[in-house]
């Protein structure tokens, strides 16, 4: 039966009026799928509602109908996590946005689950707060994505993973349930902390509609340094020094391997080079974020002085504006130009996550291991400091790409290494194969039990995560 006819049985079209219930050629390309170059879907419909009563009254529709529904934010992800299945529902909250309040006392933000992250950092700027979570896309990925994924970014290493820097959220259940738990306050142990079943589940348990965000006083002062290092022990040696000469000041700490600097720096329009990288083997991006750039300052152009007294780093970079902070940021932010096919085109991304010290081992087992059996190519930069790595491979030439070639070369070293398949990214449909090499057979079967009991009927973001 024809989508559309079927929706307006239930009186969807009507409730949710001709911008909020798309059919046919009406349905945007965009929500199609997402940014995991996997081929384009065609559901029976774009739903975009603008209120949580609208979401539960879909979601109780789709329930009682058996229809398939995946919730969609900004769209950005990797794994295939917010693309819909065919004849399903895409629930798109790209119109469900704004932010509600602004708790200065409390340090908290309400914030409704389709704004852009990127609003979200700016309005807390102007209220001279800082919301930490950051990652590339902030322009463009909306924050109920960001929790629904467990979004890790720029600065895990001194303010925690997304699901650290939500208070409360409010969800609605497949069955069209509303949980409203709004809490603002930081220590609230009455009963169980349900949130955190939605925070990470790719929404195939329910769909975030709000959230109670945790601010943070403004940064009196940011210093960042792009450093140079010879080896991989002297990045782990300058990881330590800072850790413990900054304590609680280091907000970041990014490391990028000669190969991706070469890539970043040489191939991408525009990029510049802030050192020069010579003979070593590692760029380092080192962020501080203090309290007063007299004190803090002075704290950290001698840590970089007697680093280099040291022979830790060989060379470096001083950032003498925020403008140098973000041109340093640039680089490091510079894989989401890899696709360009001035740069690279069409090629693989990898986020795994594995113990600190044993991440250069990692990087060469895997370089040589897509070279042998693919002649692949790949570079490798990251969050080093969380444990996260990203890697982007690639075969020249080839169109599609050996994704599952490649992915299984990759994953099979992450799981002998006792490291994730999965650091920040989620598992959505591209990983699901390789989750029993991250979570042992008593993990999945407990997700499985859990999502019985909260989708019964199987309709919230069915095929990710697990079948």
């Amino acid at each position: 039966m024809d989508g559309d006819v079927v929706l307006k049985d239930v009186a969807l079209s009507t409730l949710l009026g001709p911008a909020g219930h798309l059919t046919g050629a009406d349905m945007p390309a965009r929500n199609r799928t997402d940014w995991s170059f996997l081929p384009a879907t065609s559901p029976r419909a774009v739903l975009r509602p603008t209120t949580t009563q609208e979401v539960s009254s879909i979601l109780r529709y789709a329930h009682g109908n058996g229809v398939p529904v995946t919730p969609q934010g900004g769209l950005t992800g990797l794994v295939g996590g917010a693309r819909p299945l065919d004849d399903g529902i895409a629930l798109s909250l790209e119109r469900m946005v704004g932010i509600e309040e602004i708790d200065a006392d409390g340090m908290t933000m309400t914030v409704r689950a389709g704004t852009p992250l990127e609003t979200i950092q700016k309005a807390a700027a102007e209220a001279g707060l800082y919301f930490p979570l950051d990652l590339g896309a902030r322009g463009s990925c909306a924050i109920g994505g960001n929790l629904s994924t467990n979004a890790g970014g720029n600065r895990v290493i001194r303010y925690g993973m997304a699901r650290d820097l939500v208070l409360g959220v409010e969800v609605v259940l497949p069955d069209g349930t509303v949980l409203p738990m709004l809490n603002k306050m930081i220590k609230n142990n009455a009963g169980y902390d349900l949130k955190q079943l939605f925070l990470g589940a790719e929404g195939t348990l329910g769909v975030i509609t709000r959230a109670v965000l945790r601010l943070y006083p403004a940064p009196g002062c940011t210093q960042a340094v792009l450093c140079t290092a010879e080896n991989y022990d002297k990045v782990l040696a300058v990881l330590s020094t800072v850790r413990r000469r900054l304590g609680p000041l280091l907000s970041a700490f990014e490391v990028m391997w000669s190969d991706y600097w070469t890539q970043a720096t040489q191939r991408v329009p525009g990029m510049r080079a802030p050192v020069e990288i010579g003979d070593a083997t590692h760029v380092i991006l080192i962020e501080m974020q203090g309290l007063d750039d007299a004190i803090d300052g002075a704290r950290f152009a001698q840590l970089l002085e007697d680093m280099m007294e040291q022979g830790l780093i060989a060379d470096g970079a001083v950032a003498q504006s925020l403008g140098d902070v973000a041109a340093f940021w640039a680089t490091r932010d510079a894989a989401a130009e890899f696709a360009n096919p001035a740069v690279i085109g069409p090629h693989i991304s990898f986020d795994v996550g594995l113990t600190v010290a044993r991440m250069d081992e990692f990087s060469i087992r895997a370089k040589q291991g897509l070279m042998d059996a693919l002649d692949g190519h790949s570079v490798y930069y990251g969050h080093v400091g969380d444990g996260n790595l990203h890697v982007v491979a690639w075969v020249p030439g080839a169109d599609p790409q050996p994704l599952s070639e490649a992915s299984r070369i990759v994953y099979d070293i992450i799981g002998d290494m006792g490291g994730t398949i999965s650091a920040e990214h989620g598992i959505g449909t591209l990983k699901k194969p390789y989750l029993p090499l991250s979570r042992s057979v008593e993990e999945i079967d407990t997700m499985r039990r859990l999502k019985a009991a909260l989708d019964p009927g199987g309709i919230m973001n069915p095929t990710k995560i697990f079948d």
